[in-house]
Parts: structure tokens; sequence; C-alpha cells
């Protein structure tokens, strides 16, 4: 038995209809690498396989109503990968408009509870013979890196099937522990109030550094002072997908030729596709969006209420950036970036990266789903100050070309989850030499992702034509 730690459980407690809390990624492959060639059976037999040197894969939940503290994760004993593993077919031609409205329709679907909270979607009918791969997780047992590290672990450098590791088949999170799960929670419970007092402390202090920094003009973006756009409402549980790749080459070019950071070049970029959709929807706020930017915190301390053992799944934290959406130029709006980015990051480094592990920490699950379901069914989001407008992550991965059992990855698209009151995720992962640029939204508020993943491409290509020209 292994308890989730509050950030983990919080993504259950803010699940619903109409928001979903899945993990997703696109996995495009060349089957002509598969050796024996592609046979559905045979690549679920082989994830089968894999699956059984991958712990992650075989744990469901597990709760009870006299359990005090957050839910746990088992062994699943009658773990079928049939179970997760499923066909499906795009209708004709099968180009990228097909996959996309595949990819949202699955996004609208939560995850059955009962299982392994996963599943795998083998699409065929994909234009020039390609197949691809839509993977689900459930954010309470992954972050941004956590995913990448299980696709990792279903990949290799050459297209033969790796070793399985023995230490990992035979490893268990165990079966299910009543007393250790109610003693566990009733524990947890005690310690609270201390907790929250600390938790108290610490949060007026780092606020107090944070109007200081604000004061000096070097603080990143306060929460609940973004300006408000049409995707920071409300949302439905209706999703609409895109996305689109470019040269990591390219990327590196700008960096270099302006002397800025790929990150700084992503967010730009991505700031400057929004600019564009706003623009054209007459929606531009006249100050700068807020970003919220995952930071991944592992290897620093446990901390604020979070044992050892309580790490959980989802080893992050938010950075809150200033995205120049109000700034014309598009070299202009890079220099910007990379002014407030470093902003942002040299504040950062000066809060406590555990900070909202040990919020997370002390929400008792039935309140903080009640709040959950209040703050959905009142529609809160439409009327308290946005707290930032968008989510965008960039997540690096290997430069190496990769095989996905047995198969090249070409590409390999990234989505996460959207909010009530920010209704529009950017993702980017990089690897085998692209940027794979993943967008989902609420369909309501966002209709055709499609147009940012334009305006990101036509973006890199205005500031390669800039390199030409300085």
């Amino acid at each position: 038995m292994e308890r989730l730690s509050g950030l983990d459980a919080s993504f259950l407690y803010l699940e619903s209809p109409e928001q979903p809390m899945n993990v997703m990624a696109i996995i495009e492959i060349d089957p002509i690498t598969i050796p024996g060639g592609y046979d559905f059976e045979s690549m679920r037999a082989e994830i089968g396989r894999r699956a059984a040197a991958m712990p992650r894969f075989r744990r469901k939940l597990d709760d009870s109503i006299v359990n005090l503290g957050h839910p746990v994760w088992i062994e699943d004993t009658d773990f079928d990968v049939a179970d997760h593993v499923h066909r499906a077919a795009l209708p004709a031609p099968g180009a990228d408009p097909e996959l996309a409205e595949l990819c949202a329709h699955l996004a609208e679907i939560p995850l059955d509870r009962s299982r392994p909270l996963w599943d795998m979607w083998i699409v065929e009918g994909r234009a020039e013979s390609r197949l691809a791969v839509i993977l689900r997780t459930h954010h309470a047992g992954t972050d941004g890196n956590g995913g990448a590290e299980l696709i990792a672990q279903l990949c290799g450098l050459t297209p033969e099937p790796p070793e399985l590791d023995e230490r990992l088949v035979a490893a268990s999170v165990g079966g299910p522990a009543w007393t250790s799960m109610v003693l566990g929670g009733a524990v947890g419970m005690l310690r609270r109030p201390l907790t929250l007092a600390q938790m108290t402390s610490r949060t007026a202090a780092i606020s107090l550094r944070w109007l200081e920094r604000a004061i000096r003009s070097a603080a990143m973006p306060a929460p609940l002072t973004a300006p408000r756009t049409p995707f920071n409402s409300t949302i439905t549980g209706h999703r609409a997908v895109a996305f689109t790749q470019v040269s990591l080459d390219d990327v590196r070019r700008i960096k270099s030729h302006f002397g800025v950071t790929i990150n700084d070049v992503v967010l730009a970029t991505g700031a400057g596709a929004v600019r564009e959709l706003l623009v054209d929807r007459d929606a531009l706020p006249d100050r700068p969006l807020v970003g919220m930017v995952p930071v991944s915190i592992t290897g620093d301390v446990p901390d604020g209420g979070c044992s050892v053992d309580e790490l959980g799944s989802n080893l992050v934290t938010g950075m809150f950036v200033s995205l120049p959406t109000d700034v014309a130029d598009p070299v202009a709006r890079m220099y910007a970036m990379a002014q407030s980015a470093t902003t942002a990051k040299d504040h950062h480094a000066t809060v406590d990266p555990n900070l909202l592990r040990g919020w997370a920490q002390l929400s008792p699950a039935t309140t903080a789903h009640m709040i959950s379901k209040i703050y959905t069914a009142t529609h809160f989001a439409d009327h308290h100050p946005v707290i930032y407008n968008l989510v965008m992550s960039n997540v690096h991965g290997p430069d190496a070309p990769l095989y996905f059992l047995g198969a090249r990855i070409t590409a390999l698209f990234p989505f996460g989850p959207v909010f009530h009151g920010a209704g529009l995720n950017i993702t980017v992962f990089s690897t085998g030499g692209n940027l794979n640029v993943g967008i989902i939204g609420c369909a309501e508020q966002i209709p055709d992702p499609a147009e940012l993943a334009r305006g990101f491409e036509r973006g890199i290509k205005t500031l390669l034509e800039a390199c030409d020209e300085v």
C-alpha cells in the first residue's frame, strides 16, 4: 500500500465531467521498423510484457469511508492488459484533423478508477501507412516529467525489445491494508493543526517577500492579477485539440542568434500565437497575459507536511510568468519574454518549492471534493479575478531517435488537462531533433486550436527570417 500525496489526490478531488484530469500523448510511429511488421495483437502482448516491469501501470486506487487521509495505491492482482490497450481506426483521409478529433474525444472521457489509471489506443488508418498511439494517464499518478518517464520505459534506442529488469517485475505497492490505511489517515489528521500553523507562517513570510520584490519590479506576476480573456471562465467537458512540429535546429538557431534560451523562444512563440488568436477575436487585453509554467522540484527536501513516503507522483510547483502578448513586434516580444522569464526564475528560486504540496496535504478529501463541486456548479470562475490565463510547459526529451515497441517515433505530442478559469494548455516536448507542440482547450472557448498551431509555426518562421535580417 502506498498513500497518495495531497497534491496527487487533489487531481482526484478536482475531477468532474467538465474537468477530467487526463494527461495524454499522441505518439506518431513508423511501423516499418517493427521486427516482423505491425500486428495489433502482437503489439498488445508486448505492452503487457513490458507492463510487468512498470509498477505504475499495475497499481490502482483504494479507499474507505473510514479513511481520514488521502486514498492509497494498491497492486491490481487482476491486471489484464486487454482492459487497457485498445484498437481504433481513423476515418479517411486519416490526416491531422481526424487524429486531433479522436484525441479530443478521448480527452473528454474520465479513466476507470476501478482499474490502473491508464489506457492506450493503437490508431490505424493514419495517412501514409503510419500508426499513432494515444496514451492516457491520470494526473493523480503522474506529472509531465513522470509521463515522459513512463513513455521512456516503453521505448528504446533500437527496435529490439529490451530485457526486463527483474527488480521492477518483482516490485509491488502491495495489497489492501485497512489498518494501516485508517491509522495512517488518523495520524495525518492529528498532524494537521501543527502543519496548518507552520504553513500559515511560511506563506505569510513568502507573501511579504513577494510584495518587497514587486515594489522593486523584480517579482513574477501574483496569482489573481491576470487579465480576463475568452478562455478564462467556467469550462465545459468538451475538448478541442491541435498539434504541430517545428525543427529544434531552427529553434537553436534563433536562440543563438538573439542570445536567449530555448525556453524563451518557446514561450515567446506561444505568446505570439495566443496574441494573434485574441486579436482576431477582438479580445486582446492591453496588459500581458500570465502563464503558469510547471517546474519540476525532484530532489528538493520534503517539507510542508509531506513525509518521505508521501512525496507522491507530482513533484512539481508552478511558476507564474508574464507573457508579452501586448508586444506586437516578434523580436521585441522575444526579448521581453527573456527578461520576464529571468525575473520569474530568479523570484521562483526564492519561493519554498514545497509550499503547494504542503497546502495540498492539508486538504481533507470530503471537503476538497465538496468545494470543487460547488465551485463548478456556481460558475465561480466567472466571477473571481483570474488566477492565471493558461498553462505553458516545455519538457525536454532525449535528442536521440527513439523506438516505441520497435517502431521509430516520428513525433510525440503532449497534452495536459485544462481547468475552470484557464481553458487552454500548450505543452511542448522536444525529442528526435524536433519540438512537438500539443494544444488542448475547452472547445467552447478555443473552438479551433489549429489556429494556435499555425500561429506557432508562423512565429518560428518570422523569427528565422529576422535572423537573416539582423
